[in-house]
């Protein structure tokens, strides 16, 4: 029965140090990741933007006039 019970204290001992060790990994390399995919998501948006704006804009703005009244006068 002893054998058994150190067994299992080795294992847990083993699955402990495996989670500390997996959380210090993760604590240290989540930073670098999540800034490496913002930079990745940021580029794509930024492109997928610069190729949809010149389209919106063109169908937005109303044509120029070719030509202008007289200027307004003020009131004195």
């Amino acid at each position: 029965m002893q054998k058994l019970f150190n067994v299992m204290t080795v294992a847990s001992f083993a699955m402990s140090g495996a989670l500390v060790v997996g959380g210090v990994i993760a604590y240290i390399r989540i930073p670098s990741m999540a800034n490496k995919y913002i930079s990745e998501i940021k580029l794509e948006l930024t492109e997928m933007l610069t190729q949809m704006i010149p389209v919106e804009i063109d169908g937005a703005l109303p044509e120029l006039p070719t030509s202008t009244g007289p200027a307004i006068p003020f009131a004195r």
